[in-house]
């Protein structure tokens, strides 16, 4: 059985980083070895473009999902041809074999048809579970899956059935909550969420975008030109028109360097001094969102409230962070940095769902078909 997971982890030196999309295909890998199956594991990681390198090998991602499972995962230096052919023929029931990053082939992401062929003549079943890459018609998330008998894993299935709630049935009210630095990277979601959700709460440089659009000054504060600020504008009537509350923040940690040692004011945020930047949401925009947070049946965030990287600037994300984890009502967190800053704050337990898909959660969220899912026809 071949199946597509998302070992897309960080990996330095040989030693895996945050392994929390290893450990989101855990209870898929688990279902099947119960059964008996002969799983033949497929990922990608980072972005090698067709040529082999061993700093972008999965050799220790093995090793790692090895422990994770307490059992052996044995290890193919390709992931198609004679090495992997004779890697799957070596396999006993209920055992686990990894490939080789399949991205060490250009022809992977061409969604080749030899490519996806050699692929499905290494099993009889093809089960994807890698959501984060879903998004993407690549061969082994879509060529593949028209190949094999295809299914969706635990994961996948569990993904695609939240993400699809919040938009079809969320429980009112609903607080999304938007970080990060470009409007014009989650437009499309924001004009989605404003029209399903009772508010919106914008954070991150993002926010300064919206405030210079509208009039207000931020400083040397990150914030886009004239096109992102026409997006927050559109973003800002259609709110408006649906009723939607879009919430910017009242107040900023403004620093005069982006560095952890900078001096910092607590200003307005639409009155940030020349040569200042906002790096943080401030006190007053911290208590009104977790109160809106803590206040809601249906909580979605994406995207942090500032540079938490840094100690000076974190305290407004890890104020978030804890509103929803206190929230009682369904909680989703997606995106890498708000996932990251959930993990780093100990509240990851805490949450409904953690998605593992950054692009893929915002294009379903948009309500964009996705290649990976639209292929397997029990969830399309």
């Amino acid at each position: 059985m071949l199946v597509r997971v998302d070992l897309n982890v960080p990996v330095s030196a040989g030693v895996v980083g945050d392994d929390t999309r290893i450990r989101a295909a855990l209870p898929t890998i688990a279902y099947l070895r119960e059964r008996g199956a002969r799983i033949v594991l497929v990922s990608h990681l980072g972005r090698p473009k067709g040529v082999t390198s061993s700093e972008l090998s999965l050799a220790p991602v093995a090793e790692h999902l090895a422990g994770l499972i307490g059992a052996p995962v044995a290890f193919a230096t390709d992931s198609v041809g004679s090495v992997a052919a004779a890697a799957v023929a070596a396999l006993g029931d209920g055992e686990v074999l990894l490939l080789e990053n399949l991205r060490f082939h250009a022809e992977e992401e061409a969604n080749d048809p030899a490519f996806a062929a050699k692929l499905a003549a290494l099993a009889d079943l093809y089960v994807n579970d890698a959501f984060g890459a879903a998004h993407r018609a690549h061969a082994s998330t879509e060529g593949i899956a028209h190949l094999l008998p295809a299914y969706a894993g635990l994961l996948l299935e569990r993904e695609v059935s939240i993400l699809t709630a919040l938009l079809e049935a969320p429980e009112h009210p609903f607080v999304a909550i938007v970080g990060g630095v470009k409007v014009a990277d989650k437009i499309g979601v924001l004009e989605r969420l404003v029209t399903v959700a009772d508010t919106v709460l914008i954070g991150g440089a993002m926010a300064f975008t919206f405030v210079v659009a509208e009039g207000g000054s931020v400083g040397a504060s990150l914030h886009e030109d004239a096109a992102g600020q026409a997006i927050a504008l559109r973003a800002r009537a259609t709110a408006a028109s649906s009723g939607c509350e879009l919430l910017l923040p009242s107040d900023v940690v403004a620093a005069d360097a982006f560095s952890a040692e900078a001096a910092t004011q607590v200003t307005s945020a639409d009155a940030v001094p020349a040569g200042w930047l906002g790096l943080d949401i401030g006190p007053a925009a911290t208590a009104l969102f977790a109160e809106r947070i803590r206040a809601a049946k249906t909580v979605l965030w994406n995207g942090p409230m500032g540079a938490f990287e840094l100690a000076p600037f974190a305290d407004g994300t890890r104020a978030i962070a804890a509103a929803v984890a206190a929230c009682s009502g369904t909680t989703v967190v997606g995106g890498g940095d708000s996932v990251a800053a959930i993990t780093q704050f100990g509240f990851a337990g805490d949450v409904t769902h953690i998605s593992t898909g950054g692009g893929a959660s915002l294009e379903l969220l948009e309500g964009r078909t996705l290649p990976g899912v639209a292929a397997i026809p029990e969830v399309s």
